[in-house]
């Protein structure tokens, strides 16, 4: 089904002022459409730039369902080029990540090589394709690159439709969360390291989203997994408390602590959770860290740095991030109701091994679906799945700290319970469902 047959009215109806229609999720449909039109249009994460340290260095990532290679050139560029051989169509790469061998992409089916830049470089038989119009045709002119490629502070960005607005213009005000947990570095650096915690998902995408915004359900999601952590750490005493207490016990505040916490909304689904504090903000003291970053940024810079580390950063639709401690989550939708989440954790180049340590521990407690955190949510996020296909009633409610005119002010300020979040995100999703409706 195409766009214009669906409708931008009807797709303009599924979402209200206070609560979203269940085809969202249940829709195969709408899921065909959102990779085509809503990922397309707007930018999202690839990777780090330090995955790709050296000219040859390659990973691959699936985006909207479209496979792509991200490499670095022979002259240091990094450039995102479709997985897709000009010839037949077979991907070049099947592997991960790697190095690519005599600096070329090589087709495995019938040998057509590339240029790291995606040019057409050699072919076999030659002289058949003489006088044959190949190098005026599409297949003549090499591999693919993504419509827009942007490298932020070394994250890697991409936009697939040739249409859509510009990078700076999409992410606006949201950007300086990512300098904050860049900066966190006294030399401006980061690196992923510890490898990626991948889990598949039997659930759609916007489930996921959600829960990121959402402070009000470890409260009851998490209980047991909190008072298990409480009664330990009461008969430890005075012994000194492993990384993971120190992250799971906040876990466990009444909700007055998470509606305190202060959330902003931003143009075209941006969010941040925890605005003037969060989970995160009672971590340990660092030491001479401290007085390093202080000589690397300045005294309001660090002191900037250190004291802001909210929730989540959720830069729409694909990166959620969490400057403290220094770990991100990609959410890369597969089907209807499947979705692969990647949790990447970071190495502040020029800082202590604490932040990896807090970074890896976080990950491996709260990302892991084997996690006494995870399995709670997956457990919910599967069972919401299967529970909106029943009854009769076919929305889904936001309606907490709703207000009439809310859509007026795109940058707002709320509290750290508030659906404002995700009522900001389905906004953008209608908005770029329709981007490119043409009317009639």
């Amino acid at each position: 089904m195409t766009l214009e047959q669906f409708g931008s009215a009807r797709i303009a109806s599924l979402v209200q002022s206070d609560k979203v229609h269940k085809d969202l999720y249940l829709s195969e449909e709408l899921f065909a459409l959102e990779q085509r039109e809503l990922f397309g249009n707007t930018w999202s994460f690839l990777g780090h730039a330090s995955q790709i340290a050296d000219s040859g260095d390659f990973f691959t990532v699936e985006v909207a369902g479209q496979s792509l290679i991200v490499l670095r050139d022979d002259k240091g560029e990094i450039r995102a080029l479709h997985n897709r051989c000009a010839h037949k169509g077979a991907q070049l790469l099947t592997v991960e990540s790697g190095r690519l061998t005599g600096r070329f992409l090589r087709c495995p089916y019938h040998a057509w090589s590339y240029r790291l830049d995606g040019a057409l470089a050699a072919y076999p038989l030659r002289s058949g394709y003489e006088n044959t119009g190949l190098m005026a045709c599409e297949s003549g002119r090499g591999l693919s690159p993504v419509a827009d490629l942007h490298v932020y502070r070394d994250f890697i960005f991409a936009r697939l439709n040739a249409d859509g607005p510009a990078f700076d213009a999409y992410f606006g005000d949201v950007l300086p969360t990512i300098d904050l947990m860049v900066d966190r570095s006294p030399v401006g650096r980061l690196e992923i390291a510890g490898g990626v915690l991948r889990s598949v998902v039997h659930c759609n995408w916007k489930l996921y989203l959600e829960n990121v915004n959402d402070s009000v359900h470890p409260a009851s999601t998490h209980e047991s997994a909190v008072r298990a952590a409480q009664a330990v750490a009461r008969d430890r005493g005075s012994e000194p408390m492993p990384l993971a207490f120190e992250q799971i016990l906040p876990f466990g505040e009444r909700y007055e602590f998470f509606e305190g916490m202060g959330g902003r909304v931003f143009p075209n689904g941006h969010s941040i959770s925890g605005t003037r504090f969060s989970v995160h903000s009672g971590y340990g003291n660092l030491g001479q860290y401290v007085q390093d970053l202080q000589a690397a940024h300045g005294e309001a810079r660090a002191k900037q740095v250190l004291e802001q580390s909210p929730q989540n950063t959720v830069l729409y639709p694909s990166l959620a991030i969490k400057g403290s401690p220094q770990t991100i989550r990609v959410i890369r939708p597969v089907a209807v109701d499947r979705t692969v989440v990647e949790a990447w954790n970071f190495r502040t180049v020029g800082g202590p091994d604490l932040l990896l340590d807090r970074a890896l521990t976080y990950s491996r407690l709260v990302f892991s679906p084997m996690s006494v955190v995870a399995h709670d949510d997956l457990h919910l996020f599967e069972s919401q799945q299967k529970g909106l296909r029943s009854g009769p009633n076919p929305w889904v409610s936001l309606h907490r700290e709703h207000t009439p005119d809310e859509a007026k002010q795109q940058t707002a300020e709320t509290s750290g319970t508030s659906e404002l979040l995700m009522r900001n995100q389905y906004r953008a999703w209608a908005k770029f469902m329709t981007l490119n409706m043409k009317e009639a």
